[in-house]
């Protein structure tokens, strides 16, 4: 006499459990290759950065924001381009 495993069989709940465990798998799977393929690909973030702005870059900035007048713009330039103050 044969004996038949029947009662041991996957319900309906048993295969949706399967198949929702099988596709969250590989959406997992294809999620970690594209995160890892862009990482790979990113092209490098240090030299796109742009340089810090000089300190007449920052003056004329704030000439052009109206902080500071014509005048006190030059002042303030002709001492950046006169060098370091030294003491005597």
């Amino acid at each position: 006499m044969a004996m038949f495993w029947y009662d041991h069989d996957l319900s309906g709940w048993g295969w949706f459990a399967m198949s929702a465990g099988m596709i969250f798998f590989w959406a997992l799977i294809i999620t970690a290759a594209v995160l890892f393929f862009r990482a790979v690909n990113r092209p490098d973030e240090h030299t796109h950065t742009s340089a810090a702005p000089t300190p007449e870059q920052i003056l004329g900035d704030r000439f052009a924001r109206g902080e500071i007048d014509e005048d006190e713009y030059r002042r303030r330039l002709n001492a950046l381009h006169a060098g370091p103050l030294t003491k005597p």
